[in-house]
Order: structure tokens, then sequence, then C-alpha cells
């Protein structure tokens, strides 16, 4: 992942876009979360925290990993002055080092397209769920309008249910639950929530 580019964006990441973006994404996840209280939840590439240090009531602990340094460092204040007892960070990138603990949740909210590997992270975070395990992803639907050299322009659900099967998910359930203005690299875009059991 392009961590510069992150790192520089740390400061100025939580804008009021984003801030909205992300409480619309947190309505989604939450209905995915009841019953968890006694699970964990790691949330990969989760940056500065915006979704999950506001689900962190909903379950045992949350753990934030993120390649930036300086997102971290963000998250981390957040936590220290929310005074959220269950929340930790962890820097590091999946796709680089295996991790060697297991949890019951993962989260990837928008982080997905900017990962060139796809197949190698979903690999990674199955490896990293325990039995019954669940993913949520949150992404961007293939968007045409989309070009970037450095980010994927979203993904097809086909696409995405067929490479979390090859993966070796159980059962992947997959549904589009927003439509916004300028949310994908400035183009209109609808965002899709997957939820697969390993």
């Amino acid at each position: 992942m392009e961590n510069n580019h992150f790192e520089k964006m740390a400061k100025r990441y939580d804008t009021e876009d984003r801030i909205e973006l992300a409480k619309v994404i947190i309505n989604e996840v939450k209905p995915e979360l009841q019953n968890s209280k006694s699970k964990s939840l790691l949330d990969y590439g989760g940056g500065t925290g915006l979704v999950s240090l506001e689900l962190s009531e909903l379950v045992d602990s949350v753990l934030l990993v993120d390649s930036s340094k300086q997102m971290l460092d963000i998250a981390e204040a957040k936590i220290t002055t929310k005074k959220i007892k269950n929340a930790r960070v962890l820097h590091t990138d999946f796709t680089e080092k295996s991790p060697d603990f297991k949890v019951d949740i993962i989260l990837m909210s928008l982080v997905l397209l900017h990962i060139p590997d796809t197949q190698k992270i979903l690999k990674e975070l199955f490896n990293t769920l325990n039995n019954d395990g669940k993913l949520i992803i949150i992404d961007f639907d293939k968007n045409n309008n989309v070009s970037h050299p450095k980010i994927h322009n979203g993904f097809s659900h086909d696409e995405m249910e067929e490479r979390l099967s090859e993966v070796g998910f159980k059962s992947n359930e997959i549904k589009t639950f927003y439509y916004g203005e300028r949310i994908f690299a400035k183009q209109d875009a609808s965002m899709f929530i997957s939820s697969s059991i390993k």
C-alpha cells in the first residue's frame, strides 16, 4: 500500500465529508455486530478509527490495524480522549507480515480498493479469523467513471463473491446500501456491504 500518501493525509483525513460517510457506514455495520459483546473486532486499514471506534461498545475489544503510523497516532489520541478502554492500535501490514493471532470479526471499510493483490489480503484475513468468524467488507460498487493508477475502480458483486469463495468463505451476502454524490474519486458512486462467514 502507498504509505506516504496516507502519512501525508493523516492530519487532514477526518474531513466533514469523511465523517458523514463514516456515519452511513457505521449505521450499516451495527446490525452485523448484534450479539457480539464477547467478540473481538479487528478493523483492517482502520486509519484514524472513524468507523470502528464508534462501534467499540458493541464488541469486547477493537484492534485498529493500519500501515500508516500517523493515522494510528490520531486514532490513539481519540482512544485516550474518549476514554475507550477496549481499543488499541497495531502498526502493521498483513500483505507483508502475517499476523500471529486470531479474531472473531474483521471489518474492512473502504480499504480493499487500495490493495493491489486483493486475493492475497483476503486469504490473510481468512486465516486471521477464528472458525465461524465474520468478515465485513464495505467498498464501492464497480464504477467505470473511476480510473486511477493506484486504486481498483470498485468491485462487482459477482467478482466479490467469487473471490471470497475461492479463499474459503462458506457464505457470502452482498448488497448495495448507499448511493452518494462525488464520494469515490470525485465521482457519484454506490457502496456495498459484504458479510462472509469462515
